[in-house]
């Protein structure tokens, strides 16, 4: 018996951890970049479960971000 919730504990955690790192991955904001002039354009934010949502903008550039190349 103990040593099942000891493995439901850890699944648990191992299960918690999993679903941050990819809630963080996904919610990772593009800036979409020009071309002609490499000046921010756009900031497209995405929505968290876990650490809300973000409110960038090419005045308050995001320190991560994923960068798109547009016209």
């Amino acid at each position: 018996m103990l040593q099942a919730i000891k493995s439901l504990t850890i699944g648990a955690v191992i299960g918690a951890g999993i679903f941050a790192m990819v809630d963080y991955a996904f919610s990772i904001p593009d800036v979409l970049v020009s071309y002609e002039s490499n000046m921010c354009q756009q900031v497209q934010n995405y929505d968290s479960v876990l650490f809300g949502t973000t409110a960038y903008s090419c005045e308050n550039m995001p320190t991560k971000f994923n960068h798109v190349w547009v016209k």
